[in-house]
């Protein structure tokens, strides 16, 4: 059987630390496990164009393996190619690179290893919330200039404490976000999801559910998610936005323009959480962007959040054991499911 895997490079990074799992150095650490069971495994980060290794090899491939740091886009002519092509394995979060449609009507399943992202993603939310709040970022830049001027950078940094921070979302990451930010003695913690927490959950981090999205956005001071010019209205003067979810929840030119106007106060892309983010590059970076009276202040990194050495290390395990499943013949873990055979298993990629 033929396993094709897309990943990227990790150059001397990848050779010097092993644990880089997710690259084509490393190859998700299974290259003897599968070859001892006499399976090929193709490892790329060849991706675009007719002559890119992920186009010649899929064509054969029975098994696919994809990364959302370096994603093989799979289109519905691939799939139209790939004749023997029976699994989609996203070794990490985040299935949107696969027409998904696309894949029900030809048969093939596509899952994913839920839930290896979630405590990187929400240390990530945390720290960018803090980055926002603390004015950090214009702090940073002013000292690499050589300047030494207090008072420009304390005149828009403020404490934590006290303030309303609220999630759109409270799912795996969500509520993970709400916990960490407990020991910050925030005045109230707030989410909006279609579904209440369990009593007990929602009791353990003292969180309360908004049932109307425009009134939750009124009462944070920072926020997740799903933001667009209408929504931006409702958001309380000076609020801050993070987004750590896909790009598209969040208009980044309705962003950048209360951004300009100072509705907000900051933004950064990185899940929903009602404190400052947005996805302003929707693919491959994250951005933090802050407003001040002088200038608005941007910063950017990679799309690291997901992909620490502890979440490769999850997501490199759960790989294995979803192809160890199919091999085998046992039933998949339902959260990992998001295509079976001929149908969907999950909502999370809106209603299809």
């Amino acid at each position: 059987m033929k396993i094709l895997a897309i990943l990227y490079k990790g150059g001397n990074a990848a050779t010097s630390e092993p644990r880089l799992l997710g690259t084509v150095e490393n190859q998700l650490g299974i290259r003897k496990w599968l070859e001892s069971q006499g399976h090929e495994y193709i490892v790329s980060d060849s991706k675009e164009g007719a002559d890119s290794d992920f186009q010649k090899h899929i064509v054969d491939a029975e098994i696919l393996i994809t990364t959302p740091f370096h994603p093989g886009y799979l289109t519905g002519d691939l799939i139209a190619k790939a004749k023997k092509l029976k699994l989609c394995v996203t070794a990490g979060v985040g299935s949107d690179h696969i027409d998904l449609n696309a894949a029900v009507k030809n048969g093939i399943q596509v899952l994913e290893v839920s839930g290896s992202n979630v405590v990187s993603v929400a240390e990530h939310v945390v720290m960018s919330i803090l980055l926002l709040v603390r004015n950090f970022v214009p702090a940073h830049e002013m000292i690499e200039r050589g300047d030494w001027m207090v008072s420009d950078i304390a005149r828009n940094a403020f404490d934590l404490e006290g303030k309303v921070v609220g999630t759109i979302g409270a799912g795996r990451i969500g509520y993970r976000v709400l916990q960490r930010l407990m020991p910050f003695d925030c005045k109230e913690l707030l989410y909006y999801d279609y579904a209440p927490l369990p009593e007990a959950a929602a009791k353990a981090i003292k969180a309360r559910r908004v049932e109307d999205l425009k009134d939750f956005v009124s009462q944070c001071d920072g926020t997740l998610g799903l933001v667009n010019t209408e929504l931006l209205k409702h958001f309380k003067k000076g609020a801050w936005l993070v987004n750590t979810a896909r790009g598209a929840i969040c208009d980044k030119d309705a962003v950048a323009a209360a951004l300009a106007s100072g509705h907000l106060n900051g933004s950064r892309q990185v899940t929903p959480v009602m404190f400052g983010m947005s996805n302003l590059h929707p693919k491959t970076t994250s951005c933090v962007q802050l407003r001040t009276s002088l200038v608005a202040v941007t910063a950017w990194c990679p799309h690291y959040s997901g992909t620490t050495l502890d979440a490769q290390a999850r997501y490199a395990s759960g790989t294995k054991s979803i192809i160890e499943n199919y091999l085998s013949g046992k039933a998949q873990e339902p959260q990992n499911v998001i295509v079976g055979i001929g149908k969907y298993e999950t909502k999370a990629y809106g209603q299809r």
